[in-house]
């Protein structure tokens, strides 16, 4: 039997880069390997006491909580911890752990009575609540927000559009680009999207998000007036039959306006995080040859 067969995850390791990832950072393969669950949120806890007052003990004892530290690292995506399905003591431990590691923690689909025990639990760092998208993100005081100059615009159908748009806006802003938002042009009064976005062409943006619900018609049209690609945002937004976003993900999934994209009912995150890794690629070309023509 080959070596391959005998070990598939030193194979897989070597294929992916994930083997000379952790050597990188300094990690044994005992620890690479190591599948037991570990209590994050007991050493979150220590962590976070060394360094600031939290001024609660709301941290949970639960276990299996494995957030991915080095997302951001391996691949300029940051962990964002979905708060819809979790109990409010998990999502603190993550935040927590996420705090102590990397500086910052991004909750989505935030309860509202998860907001008010964050914001309980991480009085000593920054926080930020945006309302509309249900999302928080908390910053250790020393963070420091990145800025990579990419560009990208989220434009929303109507205004029962905007919790998603805000939601990939918050995503795309996290991801160091600088977000412009154009909000409630839909098509039913096609003629109040013509000077913002010609405005937002004219200032130079590398990937747009559309979000839109019933007919779900709007990232047609702007994809077929628009040179730069288009993510497509269905929300579930609609009357009747084919309501609740589906008639919206089946119009822009049929659509035949070149250079639309399109994620899953819903899904800011998603659409935020697909636009700003265009964005963020266009930004390095473009400051690569900006630095060659300087030459």
């Amino acid at each position: 039997m080959s070596e391959h067969a005998e070990n598939p995850l030193e194979s897989f390791l070597q294929w992916s880069g994930l083997d000379a990832f952790a050597q990188g950072r300094g990690e044994s393969r005992q620890e690479i390997e190591q599948t037991e669950t570990i209590n994050y949120a007991s050493g979150s806890q220590q962590e976070l006491q060394d360094g600031q007052n939290t001024g609660s003990q709301a941290f949970s004892s639960v276990i299996g909580i494995r957030p991915d530290f080095e997302r951001e690292q391996r691949k300029g995506v940051p962990e964002v911890i979905f708060g819809e399905t979790k109990e409010t003591s998990q999502i603190v431990a993550m935040a927590g752990a996420l705090l102590a590691r990397s500086g910052r923690a991004i909750i989505s689909r935030v309860r509202s009575e998860t907001v008010e025990v964050l914001c309980e639990s991480f009085q000593a760092y920054d926080i930020r609540v945006r309302e509309a998208a249900r999302m928080v993100s908390i910053y250790r005081p020393d963070y420091v927000h990145r800025s990579t100059g990419g560009q990208v615009g989220v434009i929303s159908a109507g205004t029962s559009d905007i919790p998603a748009a805000e939601e990939a806006a918050l995503v795309a802003e996290e991801m160091g680009c600088k977000v412009t938002c154009i909000y409630d042009v839909g098509v039913a009064g096609l003629h109040r999207l013509v000077t913002p976005l010609r405005d937002l062409l004219r200032n130079g943006t590398d990937a747009i998000i559309v979000a839109a619900g019933m007919d779900g018609a709007l990232p047609s049209v702007i994809a077929g007036l628009v040179a730069v690609p288009v993510i497509g945002l269905p929300t579930s937004v609609g009357y009747g039959m084919g309501g609740k976003g589906v008639a919206a993900l089946l119009a822009m999934l049929q659509t035949c306006a070149p250079g639309l994209t399109v994620v899953n009912i819903d899904n800011g995150v998603g659409a935020g995080i697909t636009a700003a890794m265009i964005a963020n690629r266009v930004a390095e070309a473009r400051t690569r040859a900006n630095e060659h023509q300087s030459q």
